[in-house]
């Protein structure tokens, strides 16, 4: 085995594709390295702060147990286990701890970072605290220190934190952290990468900038305008995106963008942000949507426009060949690509998380125009601590806002006598349309019936009898429940759609749909409301049942959608037989039974939306887990509960929910995919493409009922949380998973 130099300590060891070592990674330089790059990455927000975190990040590594460990490790020194203790050799504490030494009570702002490096932000009190505090950490860092590490390493210079100058002060004082953490753990594994995978880190930063892609999207929408009929809608269309473009100009902040539903708002939202990039110099556009069933089909439009300059960063990503290339497979580590499509959960979460993978990104929404599509479905329950993080991205980190929806939420500030339910939101937000209201006048479509009585329900048979004498519907109900329970007084031929349907199988039934529509084929749909975003669908009549006024809004935005109707299309809200379940879509409802009260004419008014969400926001805790409590910064201490936080701050509540991969095999049953990833999966194993694929064929189930499955040998666990479909009587081709029983022959529900 060819001999290395180990006199100099090293931070990692690697071999080549021919099985010899190569130089090994001198510690001194990669500290250094990664000190200038933090650094570089941090320069609008703390660039010493980060370049001393990213010089002593590693400085435990200096130590001699360290030395003897990697020698060990790597192999390449046959007696280290002779010199020292084998196993790993703790070595993120000695930087933090020289750093509290250095700057007192300041110091523990880089001490939060570089102990964190690794295994991510820890709360201060009963995490940090007690580390630092520990004798194990206190000979960590002597015995680093003994071993002489370069002076130059060690002297701070004519560094003086300032905590005066944190970005947002006091309450921005845990985004600052993160977003320093962020640029320390990004620097550091860029720098590992280049010297242990020197051909992966070569595919990074191929990406072209903003501006060389925006002509792109100029080329496209002048021959998107060139095919376009002058009907009324596209008119109205071509002015949305007119208004875009010269509002891009204005200095950079918060907008709103309201647009009624299918008045083009995704690529007259995308004009505005490659216009405000030329104009003001933003890096990249993040586009974040609310729900992965409609993320594919925005990223889709976007690729064909951009090709391969996006990425897509979601749950259910394909990352097969050519789907996704190693590139943009690399940029979801780190969002550096031009054009990011991502969920409101990947980007809110990463906001507020503590684990290392997830907030490698963030430095990198610095300088960026974010879109958050459907805006109204951020999640009420946390509120409070969205809008403060979106107040000091774009007051502090150079972001600019759009507030793209049909039913804008009232996000402004507010207070009540109840100090318990202020708002502290979004103030100076401006409008990216001149006049919204003429512009839903124009885009008027439709005419909504609302009950006569809001207190007597319509039971299921008389529903499916009124609906089945209609040619083309969809009926959109609150549950999967309810959408089963409707679908089944159906006559033959009705089409479902609900999360019991995994996405491949939803993506099938909404194409045909939107064929059978095309082609005028008569056609009733019964659905949840995964239909009402991003789903462009267009029937002559729609059915809601009663909910949110943004839900009904949205279930309008279906109906006579481009305006062929020689009528408006007609939207007929109704009670169901059992009201919607506790919680957030029964505080929708009761808020929307409020606003409408009494009203006789057109219901969907932009200051109807605005009197709905503001009672819908009062009757929510829009801080349910406390987070705001959790991140201030308590006094002198600088004790902040970081992992307690990112634990807490989950915008879907997965802990009793199961993932189930079921066989779906196309609605005609001859598409055998399914079979050959999972043969694929029980062969090699799960793989990260592999893995993605099947989520196109998850369905999540409660806990419980998935553990009744199991029992009954429905199912399968075939690896840990991992669970296969193996009754083939299980899923069924126009329902979905039957997770309360089984479709007889007949068709008939047998349980």
């Amino acid at each position: 085995m060819p001999s290395m130099d180990t006199r100099l300590p090293i931070a990692h060891a690697a071999k080549d594709f021919d099985g010899n070592w190569r130089p090994p990674h001198d510690l001194a330089d990669h500290l250094n390295e990664v000190g200038a790059l933090a650094a570089e990455f941090a320069r609008t927000f703390g660039s010493e702060w980060a370049q001393l975190a990213g010089r002593w990040h590693d400085l435990g590594k200096y130590r001699q147990r360290f030395q003897n460990y990697i020698r060990l490790a790597s192999g390449f020194e046959a007696d280290a286990h002779i010199k020292g203790e084998s196993g790993k050799a703790p070595h993120s504490t000695a930087g933090a701890l020289l750093a509290c030494d250095r700057f007192g009570p300041a110091g523990r702002v880089l001490a939060y970072v570089i102990a964190g490096h690794h295994a991510g932000l820890s709360d201060w009190f009963g995490g940090l605290d007690a580390r630092l505090e520990a004798a194990a950490s206190r000979n960590e860092l002597n015995e680093a220190l003994a071993e002489s590490p370069p002076a130059e390493l060690l002297d701070p210079g004519n560094f003086e934190p300032d905590l005066q100058a944190i970005p947002g002060g006091k309450n921005g004082f845990a985004l600052w952290v993160r977003m320093l953490f962020s640029a320390l753990v990004d620097a550091d594994f860029l720098d590992t990468e280049r010297y242990m995978d020197p051909e992966r880190f070569a595919q990074r930063n191929q990406w072209p900038t903003l501006q060389e892609v925006a002509p792109l999207f100029d080329t496209h929408m002048r021959a998107f305008a060139t095919r376009a009929q002058p009907t009324p809608v596209n008119i109205l269309r071509a002015d949305i995106l007119a208004q875009c473009r010269a509002k891009a100009a204005l200095a950079p902040g918060l907008f709103s963008l309201t647009v009624p539903t299918g008045g083009g708002k995704t690529l007259s939202g995308m004009a505005f942000a490659l216009e405000h990039a030329r104009a003001h110099g933003k890096r990249r556009v993040i586009h974040v949507i609310p729900y992965t069933s409609i993320i594919e089909q925005t990223a889709d439009i976007f690729r064909a426009i951009f090709g391969d300059s996006i990425i897509e960063h979601h749950s259910n990503a394909e990352s097969e060949p050519g789907r996704e290339n190693s590139a943009s497979r690399l940029a979801c580590e780190n969002w550096d690509a031009p054009i990011v499509v991502t969920t409101n959960v990947q980007f809110f979460e990463s906001l507020f998380a503590a684990r290392t993978s997830r907030c490698r990104k963030l430095h990198n929404l610095v300088d960026s125009v974010v879109i958050l599509d459907e805006a109204q479905l951020l999640p009420p329950e946390f509120l409070q601590p969205i809008l403060d993080v979106l107040n000091l991205l774009t007051r502090h980190y150079g972001v600019s806002v759009v507030l793209s929806t049909a039913t804008q939420p009232a996000l402004s500030t507010r207070e009540y006598f109840d100090a318990r339910q202020n708002l502290r939101g979004l103030d100076n937000v401006r409008e990216i349309i001149d006049d919204p209201d003429a512009l839903f006048a124009a885009l008027e479509r439709v005419e909504v019936r609302l009950p006569a009585d809001w207190h007597t329900p319509t039971d299921w048979p008389t529903l499916a009898a009124e609906l089945a004498g209609l040619d083309s519907v969809l009926a959109i109900v609150n549950t999967r429940k309810d959408a089963r329970a409707l679908w089944e007084k159906m006559p033959q031929g009705t089409l479902h759609l609900s999360a019991l349907m995994c996405g491949a199988h939803r993506s099938q039934v909404i194409s045909d749909i939107k064929t059978r529509l095309k082609n005028s084929v008569p056609t009733c749909v019964i659905s949840t409301q995964l239909v009402e975003a991003g789903v462009d669908v267009d029937f002559p009549v729609v059915y809601r049942a009663v909910a949110g006024l943004d839900s009904i809004a949205q279930a309008a935005g279906r109906c006579n959608r481009e305006g062929r109707l020689a009528e408006k299309g007609r939207v007929v809200v109704f009670i169901p037989p059992k009201p919607a379940p506790r919680g957030l879509l029964l505080t929708g409802e009761n808020a929307c039974r409020n606003a409408l009260h009494g009203v006789t004419e057109q219901p969907l008014t932009r200051a109807r939306f605005a009197a709905y969400f503001e009672r819908l926001y009062y009757d929510c805790k829009l801080d349910k887990e406390s987070i705001c409590d959790l991140l201030e910064v308590g006094g002198g201490t600088l004790a902040v509960n970081f992992r307690s936080a990112a634990d807490k701050f989950r915008l879907i509540a997965d802990e009793d929910s199961v993932p189930i991969v079921v066989c779906y095999r196309g609605t005609d049953g001859q598409d055998d995919s399914i079979d050959k990833w999972l043969a694929t999966l029980r062969k090699n194993g799960p793989e990260r493409w592999l893995m993605r694929k099947l989520q196109r064929y998850t369905v999540n189930l409660h806990r419980n009922e998935a553990l009744s499955l199991l029992n009954q040998g429905d199912i399968d666990e075939i690896m840990p949380g991992l669970y296969v479909q193996v009754s083939d009587l299980l899923y069924d081709a126009k329902l979905g998973l039957l997770s309360n029983g089984r479709l007889s022959n007949t068709g008939l529900f047998v349980v």
